[in-house]
């Protein structure tokens, strides 16, 4: 996922995950010609008037900075610190430019966040085992007391007893993990489609159609090679021009890998045997 949106990525988030809109209805509401919105959106939009910037800013209920990316904050740009209570510490980190500060905030924003904030101060202030204590030592004394009475470790009433106080010790760390996950998958999905998020895995077709494409590719074996590395690349091969192909073969020559992979065939072994 994006660590920052750009001006593109920002007016488009407003308009399709915020309002819902086309870009015909947004064109409709703000005045503003529908091509030079969707202009806007692309990453080969050149400049925005300060007109479209204010028209846009109002409409979507953002500060122009936002949308200027001069600022990660919508609606709130003068909100001092005391206001946020953050330590020193925790503001040298947030400023430091080393964390993903869009994911902490959409971690932060998430409607399962606050239980996985209440489930750890349960774990930190030892909440839970002030309440189950008791009921452990419990469990323990009777478990040493069937160990006395019977001298094995495998007995079934004791081995229960000890287990429900593992089972007890490690619920609190389960539920940690299912509440972070919770949050960390449905953030996980909401950007599957990012430009930044790794292509998902083959599947056996997929993969077996692609070993069919090089195997029927008709060509000389450099040109095979080539393919296979446009393949791979996902480079149009078909598009390519013949300019194009004579310089990636002219560069794929020098490759001492691809270069290895022609000598190992049946036919180029040399036989050991003089006839």
């Amino acid at each position: 996922m994006y660590a920052k949106l750009t001006i593109p990525e920002r007016l488009k988030d407003l308009r399709v995950m915020e309002k819902h809109m086309t870009l015909e209805e947004l064109a409709e509401q703000t005045g503003l010609s529908k091509s030079a919105l969707g202009k806007y959106e692309t990453d080969e939009y050149k400049d925005i008037s300060p007109f479209a910037i204010v028209t846009l800013a109002e409409f979507y209920g953002v500060s122009t900075d936002y949308l200027l990316g001069l600022t990660e904050t919508k609606n709130h740009p003068n909100t001092t610190l005391d206001e946020l209570h953050l330590s020193d510490e925790a503001i040298d980190i947030l400023k430091s430019g080393k964390l993903n500060n869009r994911l902490i905030c959409e971690i932060l924003c998430h409607e399962h966040f606050r239980r996985l904030l209440v489930d750890s101060e349960i774990y930190v202030d030892r909440i839970s085992e002030m309440h189950t204590g008791e009921l452990t030592a419990i469990m323990e004394v009777g478990r040493v007391k069937v160990l006395e009475k019977t001298g094995d470790e495998n007995n079934l009433d004791a081995r229960t007893l000890e287990i429900a106080e593992e089972m007890d010790r490690h619920y609190i760390n389960g539920v940690l993990i299912q509440d972070l996950l919770s949050i960390l998958n449905d953030i996980r999905e909401k950007h599957f489609t990012d430009s930044t998020t790794a292509d998902a895995p083959y599947t056996a077709d997929e993969a077996q159609k692609k070993i069919d494409e090089v195997m029927n590719f008709k060509g000389s074996a450099q040109e095979k090679q080539l393919f296979l590395v446009c393949n791979q690349l996902q480079i149009p091969y078909d598009k390519l021009k013949p300019e194009e192909k004579a310089a990636l073969l002219s560069a794929l020559s020098k490759s001492k890998l691809l270069g290895m992979l022609g000598k190992h065939g049946r036919g180029n072994r040399k036989s050991k045997h003089k006839k």
